[in-house]
């Protein structure tokens, strides 16, 4: 008996020994700001708005106080630093404690803002860099120098500030809106991951508290006062231009307009960094684990309680099918969802439920319009041809393809582009491995393009006989330019591609780690006399980050697709699948 009860003992010994080294992760094992301290966080509670929350109100794994302390950081600001630019994608919004803040109106030059202005090569340049390019790769003339109207100072954390010299100047009169104490913004970018709708300048020493999204939504969902002030500001500045954009509502009047913005529901369903679990769920071959990992935005067979408006991010659109479920479609921003169930019951009075489930694809922003308001005011003004009726039990394989809104596209590349989240690609770079000779011209030409240095790899995930490049996919959720302190990477807003600015980028390899599908490399760069630049104090390599640009720059587009003698490369925007049916000629 004292030997069982001893190898019992010993096996509880090892089981606990075990559970140490499996723990759960937790919701503050990563704080944001590592020396915040109780004595700080009575500080933070001391004032508007959180002075006037009920604590009581916070659940006990997700207390207040949990939440000040793991989520926030003390921002002091110099006059004059930028604090947010226009168009870049951050995760963080601001309240005023001190000082004064401007937000600009008017749109600002993009050197101003720390990014490059492009400019397009002429025919002799084009030509010329052929002969011209270094015999090593990365050469830069010179050390990067900044726009003369911007400063940079790093702080005793190590973070780079960029700031401009004369606000007045750069801002006309008339042409920005002051924020003082108590204030917030910054917080439906934070929130919706949408680009920055505006630069917001420091007028003074100012000092602000930064709350990262995952706290701002904790407190939004736990406190009404903040949620109400927040959702209202969204309503009564964004929402209604965001309604009047989507197609099924354009021919609404402004009163229907309106009427649906006040009963409209926010929602958000997934994980916002949804690229730093990618990779792990990645290794997993399991089919039915990968779906499970895609929390449910609506089950099939629910009750139909409303039209469901994707607002940002994406969603896979699947059926049940023997014990595991089939991908129908994905959708991405201005789509919707339950139309079809919404307006069969409302022309046959009855109650068919959802026919499909909606699933967040790392993560979904939603905007669901309640059934009595689209019954009232949007689907009086669509006609019945135009929305095909649900599932009826003798329907045919053909028209059940139909009223599902089955892609066309074969189930096995559909799962591959949906899984491997290459949805979010708006140029993605497909290559036809049957047609593809493995020539490299593709390579090469990209290398004469960009200082003698190829920007993507001409290797990566496959289907079938078709590759998708490691070349960066300008995604529509870019969530590369989250975190780079210096703005150096952004999107160019009459192209949509995502570049970076080599002469602000401090090669901090934010981006690059960013990357969910390593798209960005960190190469060391050379002087013109072909010797690797080195930090003058710690005389380190100098790296930049580099990534494929489209060929901004370059006449014609892209030259990978241009040097392909076999036209077995092609840039295709996979964010809808229309494109690539095209393609295929499906």
């Amino acid at each position: 008996m004292s030997d069982v009860k001893q190898g019992s003992n010993s096996r509880k010994r090892i089981l606990n020994y075990i559970a140490s080294k499996t723990r759960r992760p937790e919701r503050w094992d990563q704080p944001m700001d590592p020396t915040m301290d109780d004595q700080r966080v009575r500080e933070i509670l001391a004032i508007e708005p959180f002075c006037s929350m009920d604590d009581q109100q916070f659940p006990p794994k997700t207390p207040l106080q949990g939440i000040l302390k793991n989520d926030c950081r003390w921002r002091d600001v110099q006059p004059g630093e930028i604090i947010i630019r226009e168009g870049d994608f951050g995760n963080t919004a601001f309240l005023v404690i001190q000082g004064s803040v401007l937000i600009s109106i008017q749109r600002l030059a993009a050197s101003v803002l720390g990014r490059s202005e492009v400019k397009q090569k002429g025919i002799l340049s084009a030509f010329s860099q052929l002969w011209k390019n270094p015999q090593v790769a990365e050469v830069r003339e010179s050390a990067a120098k900044l726009d003369k109207t911007l400063t940079t100072n790093v702080d005793a954390k190590g973070q780079t500030h960029i700031c401009v010299q004369d606000i007045p100047r750069l801002i006309e009169p008339g042409k920005s809106i002051e924020l003082s104490r108590g204030e917030m913004f910054g917080e439906l970018g934070a929130m919706t991951r949408a680009p920055r709708s505006a630069t917001v300048i420091a007028k003074d020493r100012c000092l602000l508290l930064e709350i990262r999204w995952q706290g701002l939504r904790d407190i939004l969902k736990y406190d009404p006062t903040l949620r109400d002030h927040v959702d209202e500001l969204y309503r009564k500045n964004s929402l209604q231009v965001q309604l009047r954009n989507t197609p099924l509502l354009k021919d609404l009047d402004e009163h229907a307009i309106q009427q649906i913005a006040e009963r409209t529901i926010f929602q958000s369903t997934g994980n916002f960094d949804w690229h730093h679990q990618f990779k792990q769920i990645q290794k997993t071959d399991d089919a039915a684990t990968k779906i499970h990992q895609e929390p449910l935005v609506v089950a099939e067979g629910d009750y139909v309680n409303g039209l469901i408006l994707i607002r940002n991010g994406f969603a896979r659109i699947s059926k049940s099918h023997g014990d595991g479920h089939r991908t129908i479609a994905y959708l991405g921003g201005g789509q919707v969802f339950g139309l079809r169930e919404l307006y069969h019951n409302w022309k046959n009075n009855d109650q068919t439920p959802y026919l499909l489930s909606m699933r967040a694809i790392g993560y979904v922003d939603t905007l669901t319009i309640p059934t009595e308001i689209v019954e009232q005011y949007i689907l009086p003004t669509i006609a019945k041809r135009q929305i095909p009726t649900p599932l009826q039990p003798d329907t045919s394989s053909r028209e059940r393809r139909a009223q599902t809104r089955q892609s066309d596209l074969d189930q096995g590349l559909l799962e591959f582009l949906v899984e491997g989240r290459l949805i979010n690609g708006t140029q993605a770079m497909l290559i036809d491995r049957d047609r593809c000779t493995r020539c490299d011209d593709c390579v090469r030409a990209c290398a004469t393009a960009h200082d003698g240095n190829p920007r993507f790899v001409r290797s990566g995930p496959v289907h079938d006989n078709w590759m998708v490049a490691q070349s960066c996919m300008h995604c529509m959720d870019p969530v590369c330019m989250i975190g780079c302190p210096t703005g150096a990477i952004g999107r160019d807003e009459q192209s949509g591609v995502v570049h970076i600015n080599d002469q602000t980028c401090i090669g901090c390899s934010t981006c690059s780690n960013s990357c969910p599908y390593q798209n960005i490399q960190m190469v060391p760069i050379r002087n013109s006399d072909h010797t690797p630049m080195v930090g003058e104090q710690d005389q380190l390599p100098i790296v930049k980050a580099t990534k494929c640009d489209l060929c901004m720059e370059q006449m014609g587009g892209p030259a990978c697709q241009r040097a392909c003698p076999h036209d077995a490369l092609v840039r295709i925007d996979l964010t809808t699948d229309e494109q690539l049916k095209k393609f295929l000629k499906i």
